[in-house]
């Protein structure tokens, strides 16, 4: 006869007999939410409770991070009544995998004052809103923090991203170590540790990052090194790299090579340590840009650009023009080309980036498959001057050649011949300067140039705005093209501002009308506005 009887242990507490402890984990695909629930249980389960893990999966993409909900109870020998899905204000532990994430549960309630340990990794994840963006889209991290601050009961925040990178592991083993650290739990480290040995897989490397981690959270639970916001990290990493960058040279930037090459450099190093020091730091990080671009000379052409904006710069404006030049002129001299995506995509740099995020373990072989589709306009880009300009000069011709060249293709650049392809284009940089597209940049360059300059004589804060304009101009082939489009429309509309006192404002809010508006009908709102002005 079969005994219908439930065991003791799986008989239900009565409300109020045992503490439940609610923790809620959010979490994107690839950052290891599911395997970090499965470790809080099996700790749990391994210092004397009872727990239940369950999950809320999260919309594709970045619209919706997966919740993962674990409740638990010390093991009374009844099991407790235990909730499927977090409440709002019933949040004991709320974890999350990146700082959004943390905004995105403040939003829902899950994070209150009175109770909550917010465990959050300060780095960023851009979500699809902030990335469709035309401009700078990004949401503010410091408001976040804030609030993190202003409704958690205890707020635990750190970089776990780069320390699991660094020990070559995902965030998971990073988040584990952080709540380990934090003591928030009634449970030993040794009860943690035990329970990511258990898992027989990357032990070693995730145990060096829960104790890079577990170690980071328990300092600042003690105050030995308290979290700074992330303006204040921001301020004083400018501060080191500027301070660093002045005080040396080559060796400072991670420059190696021929001693001729050295030479050229500290010379250029010299020409930026001699320019007002509010300008130091941004044209350091501009001429290292286009030096790595194309080569030393380039860099020097590129102070001897910033070099006229200086000179008719003064300290009663703040510098503010010789900034904007030294930030976007870097940006206009390293556009982008053929040339150049197929110089990044054969650098070492981000051959170990891929195996990086990949996650390739040793003797594993990584394929990686490239995607082109190249125009007739990016062929001829890529010609001598005098013959691209023949050719689309030559309309016929140009669409015969653009029918066959015209159409996706994919390279395997793992494989010998896909690799050496890329490479060569990649070596053409040498020749840049001989090039159609270079010669069509350069005058472009010099235009706007000239024009933002002339301008900031009769009216300085109208000069900095056209520097700025810069920013419109971005991407490759056709985003390059209704980029630049763009450009030209916002400032077709100079002749109507000049002589105005509030000239530099119009034009800044027509740059960010085209920044917002993807399809130009906020700009083109803006310049009728202008016209009945």
């Amino acid at each position: 006869m079969l005994d219908k009887t439930p065991p003791l242990s799986a008989r239900p507490v009565a409300p109020g007999q045992g503490d439940v402890i609610k923790l809620a984990v959010l979490a994107v695909g690839g950052q290891g939410g599911g395997v970090l629930s499965d470790w809080i249980v099996e700790a749990a389960e391994r210092s004397g409770y009872v727990a239940q893990s369950t999950s809320v999966a999260g919309v594709a993409q970045r619209t919706g991070a997966t919740i993962y909900y674990v409740e638990m109870a010390p093991d009374t020998g009844r099991l407790p009544i235990f909730a499927l899905s977090p409440s709002q204000g019933d949040v004991d532990i709320l974890i999350a995998a990146e700082l959004m994430e943390a905004g995105r549960a403040i939003m829902r309630g899950f994070v209150t004052p009175e109770r909550t340990t917010l465990i959050a990794s300060s780095h960023r994840i851009a979500a699809v809103s902030e990335k469709i963006e035309p401009g700078d889209g990004r949401a503010s991290s410091e408001k976040v923090w804030e609030a993190a601050e202003a409704t958690s009961k205890r707020f635990v925040a750190f970089d776990m991203e780069k320390i699991a990178a660094a020990n070559g592991t995902v965030i998971s083993a990073s988040l584990f170590g952080a709540l380990a650290g934090s003591g928030v739990l009634p449970f030993p480290r040794e009860s943690y540790e035990e329970t990511v040995k258990a898992s027989e897989r990357g032990v070693k490397a995730s145990l060096a990052a829960f104790a890079a981690a577990h170690d980071a959270a328990k300092a600042m639970s003690a105050g030995i090194a308290p979290h700074a916001t992330p303006s204040q990290r921001s301020e004083a990493g400018g501060a080191a790299s500027a301070h660093d960058a002045m005080k040396g040279g080559a060796d400072l930037v991670g420059a190696v090579g021929p001693q001729s090459l050295l030479d050229c450099w500290q010379a250029l190093a010299a020409r930026v340590a001699a320019l007002p020091e509010p300008v130091r730091d941004m044209a350091l990080r501009g001429v290292r840009k286009v030096v790595d671009y194309q080569d030393i000379a380039y860099g020097r052409e590129y102070l001897d650009r910033l070099d006229r904006a200086v000179a008719v710069d003064g300290d009663e404006h703040g510098h503010a023009l010789s900034l904007a030049a030294a930030k976007h002129l870097a940006n206009a001299m390293c556009y982008d080309d053929m040339i150049r995506v197929a110089d990044l995509k054969t650098r070492s740099a981000r051959d170990r980036r891929v195996r990086s995020e990949v996650g390739v373990k040793d003797g594993s072989v990584l394929q990686v498959t490239e995607f082109f589709h190249p125009r007739i306009e990016e062929f001829c880009g890529t010609l001598p001057a005098r013959l691209g300009h023949y050719i689309e000069d030559r309309p016929k011709l140009a669409a015969w050649l653009d029918r066959r060249i015209n159409r996706g293709r994919r390279i395997r650049t793992d494989s010998m011949t896909g690799f050496a392809m890329l490479w060569v284009i990649g070596g053409l940089r040498k020749w840049r300067r001989k090039l159609l597209r270079h010669e069509v940049e350069a005058a472009h360059l010099d235009r706007w140039y000239r024009l933002a300059l002339h301008e900031a004589a009769e009216n300085y804060a109208l000069g900095v705005e056209i520097l700025n304009c810069r920013r419109l101009i971005k991407g490759y082939s056709d985003t390059h093209l209704r980029a630049q489009s763009k450009f030209d429309r916002v400032l077709s509309a100079l002749p109507m501002l000049r002589g105005r006192p509030d000239a530099a404002d119009w034009l800044r809010r027509l740059r960010e009308a085209a920044l917002k508006d993807e399809k130009g009908d906020m700009l083109d709102g803006a310049l009728k506005t202008i016209a009945t002005l």
